[in-house]
């Protein structure tokens, strides 16, 4: 039976995995197909080498030859397109070269139709075991320079491909920038395999974001330490594999990178946690479907030039912050959630019965603003509702506002400590599962999630997010805060939004570009306080 959260198997997105065979069943090929159909894909493989291989030991690797190899990637590409592509190992520099230039002379193809397919690489060169996999300090991998949209070596993997021993943390985060560089491909060095210089409190990823799809402008170019608990568990045989194919399962879907790269990581804690041992060596994952418990996900900090520290604790002390107080807690719905662009029509909405309502100007040139936001402040009070004052946070302190709306790209310019003092409630926009941690460390009053449709009221540099992110979004924070859909939200789409389970919706044009603004409200609030079945959540 697929629940609400599924996708149906008609309308799973293609995977393939070009990677080796494990005999055992733990990693590689095995590990990755279980994981993509786990994920809701329909994966492909293309068999790079096959393995004699145990929990214990790597008896013998013999890689296929350049001809088996290549039949196999062009009779996939003859007829399963893929979404996104997942390569892991590669047993000779011989395979490295032949599948660079195919993938680069079918890449132009898929262009040519518009098709996007994100390529990620997981460099494996040692199994669980401590058997090498492949010729380590031979391969090279700049044949893939411009190809790949993201590589994911471990510590001992990123000190193999740096050429030398990475002591230091600074060592390794230089080592990390410089291979994005070199390939042309953000990074994720993957410290779950300890390391000289990293933490062994926490498990600690760096992702260095290149030129990253998508994305907000503020988290382009940038690098962040992805932080979660260690799980202290032996059956970790295809953690990388498993990590890695994730990734490309949740492009697939139409994620963003860092997205995939948030979700693949609380994929595989959920494995660990669930892990099992089959023989005697080290066991595997479990696979437990796409990951919806917060506590799973890792803690999001950008590296700053502090984190050179000397210190491994430090360092995890520094990235492992603490929760810090949070903003006023909202404990009736937000209901209808109208934003508007004038006082006007902010005050016939009051009277109309809005009890939640955002004002949103967003010329800061503006002659009357201060004047405009003093009097959205005092209709509040007037109506005894809830007014938010979108981005211009300083006057809300100043007049005493309720509420802030700010987005992720206000975050670094704003004072949030400030406005915590002044006990002002916060809502914080959200794009994606990425800005969703961001946000949540902030503890807002609430999130909202959005564009969920196509809207002409604001350039955004993500697609709209669609019914189906939405409903994953709630999923994993139904009953943490109260969230918010908005984005071309109207009175035919509004149904649709409310099953997915989602606490309140904020519309801009439904009411704006309306005939009669506050008829509208009133019809539309009625339609969302209508008790409709949710459907199985």
């Amino acid at each position: 039976m697929i629940n609400a959260n599924q996708t149906p198997i008609e309308s799973r997105p293609i995977v393939w995995t070009i990677a080796g065979s494990d005999s055992g069943g733990g990693a590689g090929i095995q590990a990755d197909l279980a994981s993509l159909s786990d994920l809701d894909c329909h994966g492909c493989s293309v068999i790079t080498a096959v393995t004699a291989q145990s929990s214990v030991a790597v008896s013998l690797v013999e890689s296929v030859s350049e001809k088996m190899l290549l039949s196999q990637l062009d009779t996939l590409a003859a007829d399963l397109t893929p979404a996104a592509i997942k390569i892991g190992l590669l047993a000779e520099q011989s395979q490295i070269v032949c599948l660079a230039r195919w993938l680069k002379q079918q890449q132009q193809v898929w262009q040519q139709k518009g098709i996007s397919v994100a390529v990620i690489l997981d460099p494996v060169m040692v199994a669980t075991c401590g058997d090498a996999l492949a010729k380590a300090a031979a391969l090279d991998f700049t044949p893939f320079k411009g190809l790949l949209a993201l590589i994911t070596p471990n510590v001992s993997e990123l000190q193999t491909l740096a050429g030398k021993t990475l002591d230091k943390l600074e060592d390794c985060i230089s080592a990390a920038k410089l291979l994005s560089k070199q390939l042309e491909t953000s990074v994720l060095a993957k410290g779950g395999d300890y390391g000289p210089s990293w933490c062994h409190e926490q498990a600690n990823d760096l992702l260095v974001c290149s030129d990253v799809a998508g994305i907000s402008s503020q988290h382009q170019q940038q690098s962040f330490w992805l932080s979660s608990p260690r799980i202290d568990s032996k059956n970790n045989h295809g953690t990388g594999c498993t990590l890695s194919s994730a990734i490309a399962a949740v492009m697939a879907h139409g994620f963003v990178l860092n997205d995939a790269v948030v979700v693949a990581k609380a994929y595989v804690s959920a494995g660990l946690l669930a892990s099992y041992q089959p023989g005697c060596g080290a066991g595997c994952l479990a696979r437990t479907a796409w990951p919806s418990d917060l506590s799973l996900f890792p803690y999001i900090k950008q590296t700053t030039a502090q984190d050179s520290l000397p210190s491994s604790v430090s360092h995890c002390r520094q990235i492992a912050a603490t929760k810090q107080a949070g903003f006023i807690k909202i404990d009736t719905p937000l209901g209808l959630y109208p934003v508007v662009a004038d006082i006007a029509l902010l005050e016939a909405l009051l009277k109309a019965g809005a009890k939640t309502i955002q004002l949103r100007i967003k010329d800061t040139n503006e002659p009357t603003l201060e004047e405009q936001i003093i009097k959205a402040i005092a209709l509040g009070r007037d109506y005894r509702a809830r007014v938010f004052i979108n981005d211009h946070w300083q006057l809300a302190i100043k007049h005493q506002a309720y509420g802030v709306h700010l987005g992720q790209e206000d975050l670094i310019d704003s004072n949030l400590s400030l406005l915590r003092e002044a006990g002002i409630a916060l809502g914080l926009s959200s794009h994606s599962y990425f800005e969703i941690l961001l946000a949540k460390q902030h503890q807002p009053s609430y999130m909202a999630f959005g564009h969920i449709f196509a809207t002409t009221t604001k350039q955004m540099p993500s697609l709209p997010q669609g019914l189906n992110k939405l409903k994953r979004y709630v999923s994993l924070m139904k009953d943490e805060l109260p969230i918010v859909a908005i984005g071309g939200i109207d009175a035919e789409r509004l149904q649709s939004v409310k099953t997915t389970g989602v606490d309140d919706i904020a519309m801009v044009r439904a009411l704006s570009e309306a005939d009669d603004p506050a008829a509208a409200f009133q019809a539309l609030n009625s339609a969302w306080l209508e008790d409709t079945s949710y459907g199985t959540q």
